[in-house]
């Protein structure tokens, strides 16, 4: 029994689906946005800091088919220069049926993963902040289960007074301690890189963030004629494909801390609908978010395709306010 293998030969590839509405609205990855959001933290450590004071989120996502996802977090200052959070993670994928070597039923089964992770943060000056997490990964699917352990480093860079925050990353570094039986399984190990400026002092801000930096050749499938599903494939591999696939953008406009609407775009999410059922707003995400004094809401949503739409809710709150 193998878990589910994307194209690059990895698994794990649920690591790459964020916790955070407001990152799932900028594109699904994004690696600076700064905000005392505990839900951003699982994106990059270093964007977590002793303004967390004491703050519990929870999240649900409502994914492709029958996947409905479900997290929880709590994140504590420690100090004046530092923080620590610790999390679970449950991804569930619904009832399935399931099938002997002969084709005879056998019966229903669940599937689903979980990552318990913890993390800690500290700064390294005025500007620039360091962070780290550990992450403990089991999948259980039917009678088959496996363990695997992965980190994430991350460092950013903000300054606050020109509204500019930059980072760099390296995710899922690890690997599988118990497989699910001789076949070993890689995790989707990444390098990121990203910015998030705010624009003429206003507003809004711009993130853009590369990511899949491990291969530069993301080479896809593309219908010769776009209004005739019957028509061949060609592949697509040229230097702007390339390119465009590394790479997602996203736009915020928060006029207060107290409220944002924001959007993304993926390319990537886009052009691997290619030969699927996608619309015009394939690889496009939309979110706001609110706050009170006491809670935080988040909502986003997106559609991949004409048949697949998601859509992911959060809510946080500061301990300290009761």
């Amino acid at each position: 029994m193998e878990s589910s293998v994307a194209q690059d030969g990895t698994a794990y590839n649920y690591l790459n689906i964020p916790t955070s509405s407001h990152v799932y609205a900028l594109g699904g990855i994004n690696i600076t946005a700064i905000d005392d959001d505990v839900n951003l933290y699982e994106q990059n450590p270093a964007l977590m800091g002793a303004e967390v004071e004491s703050q519990l989120a929870v999240s649900y996502m409502r994914y492709l088919g029958n996947s409905n996802f479900m997290s929880a977090r709590y994140a504590r200052a420690a100090g004046e220069h530092g923080a620590w959070s610790a999390g679970i993670t449950y991804y569930g994928y619904g009832e399935m049926q399931g099938m002997d070597q002969a084709g005879v039923a056998t019966g229903t089964f669940n599937v689903s993963d979980m990552a318990f992770s913890g993390m800690y943060s500290h700064d390294l000056s005025e500007k620039w902040r360091g962070g780290i997490s550990l992450k403990f990964l089991y999948s259980n699917y039917e009678q088959y289960s496996a363990f695997a352990i992965a980190t994430d480093l991350g460092v950013n860079y903000y300054d606050p007074d020109k509204n500019f925050s930059m980072s760099a990353t390296v995710a899922n570094l690890g690997g599988q301690v118990k497989r699910f039986n001789e076949h070993y399984d890689r995790l989707p190990i990444d390098v990121r890189l990203g910015f998030t400026k705010g624009i003429n002092n206003g507003p809004f801000s711009l993130s853009v963030t590369a990511y899949g930096l491990t291969k530069w050749h993301l080479p896809y499938y593309k219908r010769i004629d776009d209004n005739d599903p019957t028509s061949g494939l060609e592949i697509k591999d040229k230097f702007g494909s390339n390119l465009f696939r590394h790479l997602i953008f996203g736009l915020e406009y928060a006029p207060s801390d107290k409220f944002y609407i924001a959007a993304g775009y993926n390319h990537r999410t886009k052009t691997d609908m290619s030969t699927f059922a996608r619309s015009f707003v394939s690889g496009f995400s939309l979110g706001a978010g609110i706050r009170s004094s006491k809670f935080k809401i988040g909502a986003a949503m997106a559609q991949p395709h004409t048949g697949g739409f998601t859509f992911m809710f959060n809510l946080a709150t500061n301990l300290y306010e009761f």
